[in-house]
């Protein structure tokens, strides 16, 4: 099932990835629980036989510690987080409604802001299969220099779009994916992204034309309880959704991207990918917060 291309010869290792952005602590009404895109790809990405790790940047204080005791128990890498002598650990403040959807206030600056660059950051993204990012990690121009230093040096880029008002604008959204390979986005923020640039207002004239005006070589589209949608060369593919009991749906989007780059990067089909990806999310959407264990036969037997 693995194509020569992401094997390593030497020792048939898991295929990297490398998430950049922000890590920090979703404050809950029920307590606080430790989140971030980047952070909760690469933990759901982890689980599923990826190798992931996270560039970003924590304060030199008790949350930051926490959260990187929290990944290291996790089984995630940390050796690419810094530690901020000035700014302190990212939080937000979350809402939930009668639907359980977050709404999200972001509170800054953080630490997370001042990701400075490395050669060791740059050597790693060069040997990694892919570099995953969204448009929040570019809120501030220390961490967004880097990122794009980053961008230059990554084999594949995969981008989370996440937009969160009032950090992104038309011009950062274009640049970023100018520089993209992959893009994840949900089905409202297609939307918002095709009518900055067209008049099309069906689904998939919008999916064609943002893969168009880029020359991405992927668009993804998540859709909720609806499953989702994927454009690539080879064609366009529909998954239905997984009926569930929602408890929340946070981190659901970030499960899916995880679980999509654990089958695409062992070279499975489009069409399996999307699945395992929709289960995936379906999933974490039963369960609280973003960061649940879970392992691939669980859900699998979702699928089944």
């Amino acid at each position: 099932m693995f194509p020569e291309l992401h094997l390593n010869q030497h020792n048939m290792r898991n295929p990297v990835i490398i998430c950049f952005g922000e890590v920090l602590w979703d404050v809950l009404p029920t307590g606080k629980i430790a989140g971030g895109a980047p952070m909760n790809v690469a933990f759901h990405a982890n689980q599923l036989s990826l190798s992931a790790q996270i560039i970003s940047r924590v304060g030199d204080d008790d949350l930051g510690r926490e959260l990187l005791d929290f990944l290291n128990n996790k089984g995630v890498s940390t050796h690419l987080i810094q530690t901020d002598p000035t700014y302190s650990t990212g939080m937000v403040n979350v809402v939930l409604d009668e639907k359980g959807s977050p709404s999200y206030d972001i509170v800054q600056p953080a630490a997370w802001d001042f990701i400075h660059p490395s050669n060791e950051m740059t050597d790693t993204v060069k040997e990694a299969e892919a570099l995953v990012f969204g448009s929040l990690s570019c809120r501030n121009e220390r961490s967004r220099r880097t990122l794009f230093e980053l961008l230059d040096a990554a084999t594949l880029r995969v981008f989370d779009v996440n937009l969160r008002t009032p950090f992104f604008s038309k011009n950062l959204l274009e640049t970023l994916l100018s520089e993209t390979d992959i893009v994840k986005m949900n089905d409202e923020e297609l939307t918002q992204l095709a009518g900055f640039w067209s008049a099309k207002t069906d689904e998939r004239s919008q999916i064609e034309f943002i893969k168009k005006k880029f020359n991405l070589a992927s668009v993804i589209v998540t859709r909720g309880p609806y499953g989702a949608a994927l454009l690539n060369d080879e064609g366009f593919y529909l998954q239905k959704g997984f009926k569930v009991e929602v408890q929340d749906t946070i981190g659901s989007g970030d499960a899916f991207l995880g679980a999509f780059l654990s089958r695409m990067l062992t070279g499975l089909p489009a069409q399996e990918c999307l699945e395992f990806a929709c289960a995936a999310g379906a999933f974490v959407a039963t369960k609280k917060g973003g960061t649940p264990a879970y392992s691939s036969a669980e859900l699998l037997s979702a699928i089944n």
